[in-house]
């Protein structure tokens, strides 16, 4: 992986992490079009750009975070719960997780499925009655997690599936969106260091390359910022169709691209 490899890949996740599109599924793309291959190297450069990526939204609800007191325990409840799932069929499907991932067939299928989805989500959860996180119940948090784990599809969405969730939960499209976040930090920063904890063998291989990690955390993090304010803009003024034309192009011309002859494959 060159410096310009890694800057394009963690410009990508910065990008992607938390609109409805699917980072993994661009990751998965962004380096079989690059030509990098799935090896320990690369797979521990996209884990350790996501570290990156959360703390985009550490820092920008900070006070969510770091503001303890009696009134926030029951905000740390709920994303605990709502964590969950996702952390107990992630731990038990592992393996067949990461098989997944390179296979840019099923995140092209998933980004095209995923598309036709959101181009209808608007009209279908049309009456929401929770406009803040308070508001959100511990049983609706864990119904949020659940939706979540679909996420665990590479191409699905973490942020799609999690504020699909939360709009079928009574939640206004807003507050999905910034549940979705604040979810993303605990569910996020236990998947990554579960996966740190897999390849810490890889980590001790390559400490040369420490160059490209640390470029790529600071690039996906400043990224992640912008991509975050941006998407609460967008979706204020045109909702999920935008994000849905979006994926279905974009899922379309890779499968498209496969159907005739390209390799895509991850080496």
């Amino acid at each position: 992986m060159s410096i310009l490899d890694a800057i394009i890949i963690a410009i990508v996740e910065g990008l992607t992490e938390f609109l409805p599109i699917s980072s993994t599924g661009h990751m998965v793309i962004t380096s079989a079009i690059l030509g990098i291959g799935d090896d320990e190297f690369t797979k521990l450069f996209e884990i350790v750009i996501q570290l990156g990526a959360i703390l985009a939204v550490v820092v920008l609800y900070w006070k969510k975070f770091f503001v303890f007191d009696k009134n926030r325990i029951p905000f740390y409840i709920k994303l605990i719960l709502a964590t969950i799932p996702a952390l107990i069929l992630g731990f038990l499907f592992h393996h067949k997780i990461k098989d997944l991932m390179g296979s840019p067939m099923v995140v092209a299928a998933s980004l095209f499925l995923g598309g036709i989805v959101l181009l209808f989500v608007d009209n279908w959860f049309t009456n929401p009655t929770i406009d803040k996180d308070e508001k959100v119940s511990n049983f609706r948090a864990i119904r949020i997690g659940f939706f979540q784990c679909l996420a665990l599809i590479p191409g699905v969405s973490r942020s799609a599936a999690s504020i699909i969730g939360g709009m079928q939960q009574k939640l206004t499209r807003n507050a999905a969106a910034e549940f979705s976040f604040f979810l993303a930090v605990p569910t996020m920063f236990a998947a990554t260091c579960y996966d740190l904890y897999k390849s810490k063998d890889a980590l001790a291989n390559n400490t040369g390359n420490f160059q490209l990690l640390a470029i790529g955390f600071v690039i996906a993090f400043v990224v992640a910022l912008i991509a975050i304010k941006f998407f609460i803009g967008v979706l204020k003024k045109y909702g999920f169709r935008v994000w849905g034309v979006y994926r279905i192009l974009v899922g379309g011309a890779i499968l498209a691209a496969m159907f005739m002859g390209y390799n895509l494959t991850v080496a």
